[in-house]
């Protein structure tokens, strides 16, 4: 487990769902996963809407908030957040790369300044300048949110675009059915010390087919948590009003399975299943 007061510019610190019930997506992701609600309105420098932070032995894990009434979100998503020093500089370099930014740079004080952008493949994420806020307080427990990949149909594309941006590299393997790719940011040393792959490592690319989504998907950053039992979980987001997309299955290391919430929101589920 590993808890988290800071994260450099350039890695992966914050994820939260957009929702058109933000409430009952609380009330769904309580039951699934423990999570204790703060919100909506009770944390300071949350983005503007409905709001909520979800915690996990007090620490914040993720949040819950409304879809804007206007703009490019028009379904219930997972979004990934990467910290930045500044975002305004960052949106100049997104668009350099080749991207676009979506949303231009506003302030959610005191917790910080936010943007959202889109890479050169069309998979959208958001830039996170901290403040009083760095992200998750909590990642990589049972619960608590552990990675995120992009799935996208264009990988050396990605590269370019995430090395311009943020100075990321990239580490390919053979994971048995397919080729997946480890970005890797160069002097970050995060993780636990036991974990099978580099401290350096911030996220993961893999292709719609290693995904287990359908090869039409379109770009996009997924959001994993991990769990102590896949299955146990799978069942239990089904009573809950969720959906099973690719069932529990194995990988090399892991149990895993990628579910929809109750409004549509893609989520994977894993289980460790190698000594760490």
């Amino acid at each position: 487990m590993s808890e988290r007061a800071q994260y450099p510019s350039g890695v992966p610190c914050w994820v939260d769902t957009l929702q058109p019930n933000p409430e009952d997506a609380s009330r769904f992701y309580a039951a699934l996963f423990g999570w204790q609600i703060v919100g909506p309105g009770a944390m300071p420098g949350t983005p503007p809407g409905r709001y909520f932070v979800a915690r996990l032995r007090g620490l914040d894990v993720a949040g819950i908030g409304s879809l804007p009434s206007q703009g490019p979100v028009f379904g219930a998503v997972w979004n990934t957040h990467v910290a930045v020093a500044n975002a305004d500089e960052s949106c100049d370099r997104v668009t350099r790369a080749g991207g676009a930014v979506v949303v231009e740079p506003f302030d959610a004080l005191p917790a910080g300044r936010m943007a959202v952008v889109r890479d050169s493949g069309g998979a959208t994420f958001c830039l996170w300048e901290g403040r009083d806020r760095a992200g998750a307080q909590l990642v990589n427990e049972p619960a608590a949110w552990a990675m995120s990949a992009l799935i996208t149909h264009d990988p050396d594309g990605a590269k370019r675009f995430y090395g311009d941006v943020f100075g990321w590299r990239t580490d390919t393997f053979d994971a048995g059915t397919n080729e997946v790719t480890l970005w890797r940011l160069p002097g970050y040393v995060g993780g636990e010390p036991q974990q099978p792959v580099p401290r350096d490592v911030v996220g993961v690319m893999v292709s719609p087919d290693r995904a287990v989504l359908p090869a039409t998907a379109p770009p996009h950053w997924s959001v994993d948590f991990w769990v102590d039992d896949v299955d146990s979980a799978a069942a239990k987001a089904v009573r809950l009003g969720g959906n099973i997309v690719a069932p529990p299955h194995d990988t090399p290391g892991f149990r895993q399975c990628v579910i929809a919430d109750p409004q549509g929101a893609l989520s994977s589920l894993s289980q460790l299943t190698m000594n760490r």
